[in-house]
């Protein structure tokens, strides 16, 4: 058939990615679906989609034989994976039953919420906390198992997390600085247009040689845990040069005088020392990012380390001290949330239900939570598959085989988290409802279109937890307000007018006609109002009072740093249930520099065992300069049970160390010894 004999539905793909790329459900005159593609009047997609998109959402997510139908009850031993249907109706009377009784016994910080970026669209991922703030239950919090040293690294010296460069700025920039994030993986259509067309130099600092890195101009391929040394030698060098913006630090910034020292001593031969690179090309780099105008875009990745807050911050000193903030061209973003475009989404969330504080907890914590009986006599788990995405998965797996722990789990799928719920509810995806959607780099705004019905009795999140609160006999307005209502509350705020049709009609748009400065007037949310080198908030909370030229220590002899970064297949552990996209990826795989291989033996295809006191991970060996030596490669995102015979992946190696700020994910600092087993 040709393309305009299909009836055609402008979508926003609503996954966590940089991305936020526009994509066409073409449909049947019968209204079944042909196809999902990508938008071919999208700015950025073009009309493609991700590899992993293109199989998945023309796979597993719309066949009604994987996806879950219907309610469904434990009837086996948890863990077993035994389930009968059950009404909707019985399966939220019992829930609410259960519940009341917990609240009155023990309390609802007894039971526990836990979610993260299933869907990143707004109403999906922040409605059901209307339903936990209500109820009281303990958050675990999200961003510790994602991003939460960054945000608080950041926060202390910029008073912003969420608020960074306009990538549209990138055509007036000299230098785009791209340290500690994967665009190949994780932004791959920035991967594929954005920085190529930059016209910008485009340097990468990571320890993996991904494809991002491989196809830039320059390549650090830093020893892991060297951030925050590498970035006080660059400062080094620009003050060495003469290239540092004592006006701009004048004029807008506090503290440099208290780690001016530091950076004078942080000469190019020591930073060469820690991080492992060229002297000659620290230099080089060094001198073209202060020069700018340059932008520095701050992975995810980078601050899943011990001193990630530290290194953020250091980054962030760089940017400031060179001058390049506030500028076309120049800027620091991590991420950029719907804020950035001058629209407040917070009350999605309901946070004026909660009657006090929701205690809240680590992701890093949540093993021990639920090894206890004291503290977790129900666990609800929504947006997330927290067996494949946790840290201490053995001890996490124990927790949640406790018979008198009431678990509920709202999904799409069986997962290997499912298999140990009481009750499992079947959630609608993105392509089965309507919501908007903020991607976290692009200032745009997308519509997510209802293109198809859920299948069976499937809902989506907000109806799911409206009707809970409707059984518990929650009657607050906030559970009355539809969809629709708060479409319309968000776009009213936007800085144009449109309605959400006009919106579905184009599928995504700019916010703004014109490229966004952040921080433009030198104002920034701080207890200052100027960038804090030097914070008093950092010190109240025990941290240094400014960052620090930290590199980690090298791993202990016999022992191996283990990077779990992601793979361009999945998204967090999104896709690794369809069997095409698992034929793509690595599978059970190990990558290992050559000089560590020839010193332990290895000969590639070698089968080899990981472990440490979490537990034993079963790989396969890979040999490549694509990891620095002393590091192992081995990607995240396979599911435990399709990934090995122990049903384990790389998280049963993940202690949950917590990073120097916001007890935050410390993934990158996970150490292993290695043994030949075949």
């Amino acid at each position: 058939m040709a393309r305009d004999e299909f009836i055609e539905i402008k979508t926003t793909c609503a996954r966590d990615c940089y991305d936020g790329c526009g994509m066409t459900v073409l449909k049947n005159q019968d209204g079944s679906v042909h196809r999902v593609v990508g938008d071919r009047d999208h700015d950025l997609s073009r009309g493609s989609l991700c590899g992993k998109c293109a199989l998945a959402y023309n796979g597993v997510w719309r066949d009604p034989d994987v996806r879950l139908t219907t309610p469904l009850k434990r009837i086996g031993p948890k863990g077993d994976n035994r389930f009968e249907p059950v009404s909707w109706d019985d399966a939220l009377s019992d829930i609410a039953g259960r519940l009341k009784s917990i609240v009155a016994d023990q309390g609802p910080g007894n039971i526990l919420s836990t979610h993260y970026t299933g869907t990143c669209s707004k109403i999906a991922g922040g409605f059901p906390d209307r339903f936990f703030n209500r109820l009281g239950a303990t958050e675990v919090d999200p961003d510790t198992v994602c991003n939460n040293a960054g945000h608080v690294g950041l926060g202390y010296i910029l008073g912003d997390s969420a608020t960074g460069f306009d990538p549209a700025t990138a055509k007036d920039a000299k230098v785009i600085l791209v340290w500690g994030a994967n665009p190949s993986a994780s932004a791959p259509h920035f991967h594929k247009h954005w920085l190529p067309e930059s016209g910008a130099r485009i340097i990468v600092v990571d320890p993996i040689a991904h494809e991002t890195a491989k196809a830039a101009d320059v390549h650090l391929q830093i020893k892991p845990g060297s951030d925050a040394a590498l970035a006080f030698g660059m400062a080094h060098v620009a003050l060495r040069y003469s290239l540092l913006d004592f006006d701009y630090l004048a004029a807008n910034a506090i503290g440099w005088d208290e780690v001016h020292d530091a950076v004078n001593d942080m000469t190019v031969e020591r930073t060469a020392e820690l991080t492992g690179l060229d002297p000659e090309v620290i230099v080089d780099v060094a001198m073209d990012y202060a020069r700018g105008p340059s932008l520095m875009w701050l992975g995810q990745g980078m601050q899943r380390q011990k001193m990630g807050g530290n290194a953020f911050r250091a980054c962030a000193m760089l940017c400031a001290a060179t001058g390049n903030m506030g500028k076309p061209g120049a800027g620091i973003s991590f991420l950029n949330g719907a804020g950035a475009r001058g629209v407040k989404t917070g009350f999605v969330s309901g946070p004026q239900l909660a009657k006090e504080p929701r205690p809240v907890i680590s992701h890093m914590d949540l093993a021990d939570a639920l090894l206890d009986d004291g503290r977790s006599s129900a666990l609800i788990c929504w947006n997330n598959n927290i067996m494949a995405s946790s840290p201490e998965q053995n001890r996490l797996r124990q927790g949640l085989s406790r018979d008198d722990l009431f678990h509920v789990c709202v999904e799409l799928f069986e997962t290997d988290t499912t298999a140990y719920a009481d009750y499992v509810l079947p959630a609608a995806s993105f392509l089965e409802a309507d919501d908007l959607m903020f991607p976290y780099f692009n200032y745009t705004v997308g519509a997510v279109a209802k293109a198809i019905e859920p299948p069976g009795e499937a809902r989506s999140n907000q109806d799911i937890f409206r009707a809970l609160a409707k059984t518990m006999g929650y009657d607050e307005p906030e559970f009355s307000e539809t969809d629709a209502e708060i479409i319309d509350r968000i776009l009213s705020q936007l800085p144009k007018s449109i309605t959400f049709d006009e919106l579905k009609a184009l599928g995504t748009i700019r916010t703004h006609d014109d490229v966004q400065i952040p921080f433009a007037d030198g104002k920034f949310p701080t207890p200052s109002g100027k960038i804090e080198i030097a914070s008093a908030a950092a010190e109240a909370d025990g941290h240094p009072r400014v960052p620090i030229a930290h590199a980690d220590s090298a791993t202990p002899a016999g022992r191996y740093r283990v990077l779990s970064p992601a793979t361009k297949w999945t998204m967090n552990s999104s896709y690794a249930n369809d069997a095409k996209v698992r034929e793509q990826m690595e599978g059970a795989v190990c990558f290992i520099h050559p000089d560590d291989a020839g010193k332990d033996g290895i000969n590639d295809g070698a089968e080899i065992e990981l472990s440490n006191k979490q537990g034993t991970l079963a790989l396969s060996a890979k040999i490549t300069t694509d990891v620095t030596p002393g590091s192992l490669l081995v990607y995240k995102g396979q599911w435990p049970k399709f990934h090995d015979a122990s049903a384990a992946n790389v998280n049963v190696l993940n202690p949950g160390d917590k990073t120097d700020m916001g007890e935050s994910c410390c993934v990158h600092g996970v150490e292993a010894e290695l043994r030949v087993i075949g």
